[in-house]
């Protein structure tokens, strides 16, 4: 068996193995930073809608006081701006979904579900936690989520929340008197909660995936390329010709060139000791000679 496959044989299994451990290493580090990614940009959008609610109750709501006397205009409600202004963004990102979920709401859509009702809860009890991200099962798979708490903080929320005799008779005409009424200022009345299907993350984490395993993959290649390269260069070629040489001497012919090695390397340090040999041989020759 030739050296280079010798080599190969060790060199190859090595780098495969190391290969395989990068690859077990980088997925995990891969999709923990592609679940990172996808929440920061879910709490990108919510700042967003928190943004957009904030100028509802600010800029928006003023001007319309006096056409809410006549007909309640659902634009004037900070969750219902911050709801259609997350719809016209899903037509760019469709995978996200949003919802305000509220244990007493005024529109029945913003009504919790059981576990909104589990994370709104959790944000009253401990009135320190400020989000949460967790997983869940779905009827179409694996959900990521990102659920902030939504507490009253501005007494413009209270206007059509506070008690009934102070809501507008124009949204009590639309929606009715049995809820949404109740609020008190600093409490925690719902959660905004982002929503994404775990194939994003793992799409993402994919597709990171494959582009480092491919780069990783590729300087593997080259490291055996070139170990191969320098086998042949610096230790069989000069090994080949020691042999060449060797073969001549041992038929009788001693007038061939020395080895020519440059360098102190072991290979120069052989190289010099087969020359002296040589030397050697043909000084005894020509004594027997004489």
């Amino acid at each position: 068996m030739r050296l280079t496959t010798k080599f190969n044989l060790v060199l190859i299994p090595v780098l495969a193995l190391g290969l395989a451990a990068v690859g077990w290493v980088s997925y995990d580090i891969l999709r923990k930073n592609a679940r990172q990614e996808i929440v920061e940009r879910a709490g990108m959008m919510m700042e967003g809608a928190l943004a957009v609610r904030g100028y509802t109750v600010s800029e928006i709501r003023p001007l319309l006081n006096l056409q809410m006397k006549r007909a309640f205009l659902p634009q004037s409600v900070p969750a219902y701006a911050a709801t259609q202004t997350f719809e016209k963004l899903r037509e760019t990102h469709p995978e996200y979904s949003y919802k305000e979920a509220t244990l007493n709401p005024t529109n029945p859509r913003n009504r919790a579900v059981d576990w909104e009702h589990d994370i709104i809860t959790l944000f009253r009890d401990f009135p320190d936690r400020t989000e949460v991200v967790g997983e869940r099962d779905t009827p179409t798979g694996r959900s990521l989520y990102l659920a902030r708490p939504i507490r009253i903080q501005k007494s413009g929320c209270l206007v059509c929340h506070s008690t009934v005799d102070a809501a507008p008779q124009t949204m009590l005409a639309r929606y009715g008197s049995a809820n949404g009424f109740g609020w008190q200022m600093d409490e925690v009345v719902g959660a905004q909660v982002v929503s994404i299907p775990m194939s994003v993350p793992i799409r993402l984490a994919n597709e990171a995936f494959t582009t480092f395993m491919l780069a990783v993959g590729g300087v593997f290649v080259a490291i055996v390329i070139l170990l191969n390269i320098m086998l042949r260069a610096i230790v069989i070629r000069p090994v080949t010709r020691m042999s060449q040489l060797a073969d001549q001497i041992s038929h009788g012919d001693l007038g061939g060139a020395e080895f020519k090695q440059s360098g102190n390397d072991e290979i120069a340090v052989l190289g010099a000791s087969f020359n002296r040999m040589r030397r050697s041989l043909d000084k005894a020759f020509k004594m027997l000679d004489e």
